[in-house]
């Protein structure tokens, strides 16, 4: 994938919103390689332009073999990093997903409805995406369950986070 400049329509990946995501996120994949994770691809900021040296970029990277205490298993990397991992079948798949404090979004693929099913209502996250990538989309409330966050954004679930309720009572 391209890295580089957003406003580049052949740019694919663009920086990281700050610098302490960029170092956060360095940080993070160093100590999961440390612990034993394998890194395949990535895994340093990009060797850039003069013009966009000073940016927050990182390659895409992706990890394997990676232990479950390291931080690119049990933590949210925010910054375009993949975890793999190799698993028996979909529970133990499922399992896996839910061992984390977090969740946010998660992503499943599958064509068999059963499975659908199971990762519909098993997978702990405040969106489940099938067959697709999480993303937001304005029409849809979006937001986290455990610590990764409190109520929704966006559509009619979200704009109600912003509305003071008066209950009034009268005998």
């Amino acid at each position: 994938m391209r890295v580089g400049d957003p406003l580049d329509e052949s740019v694919e990946i663009g920086p990281l919103a700050t610098e302490q995501i960029l170092k956060d996120l360095e940080e993070q994949v160093k100590v999961s390689v440390a612990a034993g994770a394998k890194l395949l691809t990535g895994g340093q900021r990009p060797k850039l332009s003069v013009d966009l040296a000073r940016g927050n970029f990182y390659e895409p990277t992706v990890l394997a073999d990676i232990p479950r205490d390291a931080p690119a298993s049990c933590d949210e990397t925010f910054g375009p990093v993949a975890s793999l991992f190799q698993v028996a079948n979909i529970e133990a798949a499922i399992e896996l997903a839910n061992a984390t404090a977090f969740g946010l979004g998660s992503s499943a693929w599958t064509n068999d409805a059963a499975e659908r099913e199971l990762f519909i209502n098993e997978l702990e996250a405040g969106s489940v995406f099938i067959n697709g990538m999480v993303a937001s989309d304005p029409r849809l409330p979006f937001g986290g369950v455990k610590h990764s966050g409190y109520g929704r954004e966006l559509s009619y679930f979200g704009i109600r986070e912003f509305v003071n309720i008066k209950t009034i009572w009268m005998k």
